[in-house]
């Protein structure tokens, strides 16, 4: 391993609820085997975090603590263990979804060689943290989950957040009909990112526009998913990010419960639409490390367009 500080700089949650998350000096993790020693230079901040910090999801026990947070990483190579070395070089730019048994929101992070992929040259490491885990979520929802085929219809219901407005560029390059659900002040940035129709959820009921739809992605959860039933064709398709509906008519498919899980060969999909421009990252703002307790403040307002990332 090169010449490293000898501790890093975390951000970790000791306890649950308001005043558990803070900055702290961290040891700093080694690379084995196939994993590789990743410099953080830019983490994003995701719904599950604010979950997870309040001891939500999943249910947090006291044997949990102390943890870091973040599943979104982007940032140089390190150090790569004895198995990696062949396909990896110190220096490499690269981002990557990781697994919930580490935490990418610190100074390092150790990634498993199979879940990264090389950040494309042109792509900011604030754009690559901020794919990962919702790039992961829109691309399996849609394809994986929902099936969704070029020239059908998908509804998405939150357009304009961090899942929404990739599943909305990515659905879009399928080559299907997007309709989107947003906030008034997001409409034109929906209809900009590829949706045909954009519906202001404040001040429309979406079954009295949409109807016969072949698939719904439900990334508000509740009454949304229940009320999305009626405007789905017989034998469509919905899925969702949070609770589905527990019984549907008409033959209708509803996707259980489920949660994205790594995968760098879609990953690189990902990478190359990117790369292409075909896909872009809104990131909203931006806060240092430092700064992460207000950043999770800004998460949990609400509202926000695209996603909020850590800079490292």
């Amino acid at each position: 391993m090169p010449d490293l500080p000898p501790r890093m700089r975390a951000a970790r949650l000791s306890r649950f609820g308001e005043g558990g998350l803070a900055v702290e000096p961290a040891d700093i993790p080694q690379a084995v085997d196939d994993e590789v020693l990743v410099r953080v230079r830019a983490a994003s901040i995701n719904p599950v975090d604010i979950k997870t910090a309040q001891g939500q999801f999943p249910p947090g026990t006291a044997d949990d603590l102390p943890l870091t947070l973040g599943r979104d990483v982007a940032g140089t190579i390190e150090a790569v263990g004895t198995r990696a070395h062949n396909m990896l070089s110190h220096g490499d730019r690269v981002f990557a979804h990781i697994g919930f048994d580490r935490g990418a929101q610190a100074e390092f992070v150790v990634i498993k060689a199979v879940e990264l992929v090389a950040l494309p040259a042109g792509v900011s490491f604030a754009t690559g943290a901020g794919a990962g885990l919702a790039a992961m979520t829109a691309w399996q929802a849609l394809f994986d989950q929902g099936g969704l085929q070029p020239g059908e219809t998908v509804l998405i219901h939150g357009g304009a957040g961090g899942v929404g407005h990739l599943a909305v560029q990515f659905a879009h390059a399928k080559g299907a009909r997007v309709i989107a659900t947003a906030g008034p002040d997001d409409l034109d940035f929906v209809r900009g990112l590829g949706a045909d129709e954009a519906i202001d959820h404040k001040r429309e009921r979406f079954e009295d526009r949409v109807r016969g739809v072949d698939l719904v992605l439900d990334l508000i959860g509740g009454e949304t998913g229940r009320r999305s039933l009626a405007v789905i064709r017989d034998g469509g398709r919905l899925v969702s990010t949070l609770e589905p509906p527990e019984t549907a008519e008409r033959g209708i498919g509803v996707a259980p419960h489920w949660m994205a899980t790594p995968n760098a060969a879609q990953l690189g999909e990902i990478a190359d639409l990117l790369a292409a421009g075909t896909v872009a990252v809104t990131v909203s703002e931006t806060f240092p490390l430092d700064e992460v307790v207000a950043a999770y403040a800004r998460q949990d307002g609400g509202g926000v367009r695209g996603k909020i990332v850590l800079t490292v």
